[in-house]
């Protein structure tokens, strides 16, 4: 068995999102009074009384910038929580959010969507190694059911 490794935001995006998000919005920070907000940036849940922004972000421009390719249509953004300050980042190799249902979206190397899989928890493993079989697949967003919202990417083992 392969464990795929879920990728955060990535650092660089990090320092640009929180002077202003990929909606060309200024970061309002928040002190999280009840904590449980899922962090992109560390990939863990909030604790109460973190400072936390929820900013608007655009993970597939993202990765299509840094890959020289046009998503297209397929630029979608949306709502995402992160640390006001810079952060440690992950701390250890576990597959984040994993404790529920999730969709696993799978993209093409020039940016579109190829199809997606709803994942219960305890079957990520299966539905990435389904997913990249496939050679046409690229990267991986996990996403929450509940509001659409991604969560991380998982790419193509090299």
């Amino acid at each position: 068995m392969t464990i795929r490794r879920a990728h955060p935001i990535d650092p660089t995006a990090l320092t640009e999102l929180r002077t202003a998000d990929d909606a060309g919005h200024r970061m309002r920070a928040v002190t999280d009074e009840e904590g449980g907000a899922p962090l992109r940036c560390c990939l863990r849940r909030s604790a109460p009384g973190e400072r936390i922004a929820l900013v608007s972000y655009a993970p597939l421009r993202r990765w299509a910038a840094g890959t020289g390719v046009d998503p297209g249509a397929y630029d979608e953004q949306g709502p995402v929580f992160i640390h006001a300050e810079e952060c440690g980042g992950p701390d250890g190799e576990a597959l984040p959010f994993a404790n529920a249902h999730r969709t696993v979206r799978r993209y093409s190397a020039d940016g579109r969507i190829l199809g997606g899989r709803l994942v219960e928890s305890g079957a990520f493993e299966e539905a990435f190694t389904e997913a990249f079989a496939d050679p046409e697949v690229a990267l991986l967003h996990v996403r929450a059911v509940e509001y659409g919202c991604f969560l991380y990417e998982v790419r193509r083992p090299r």
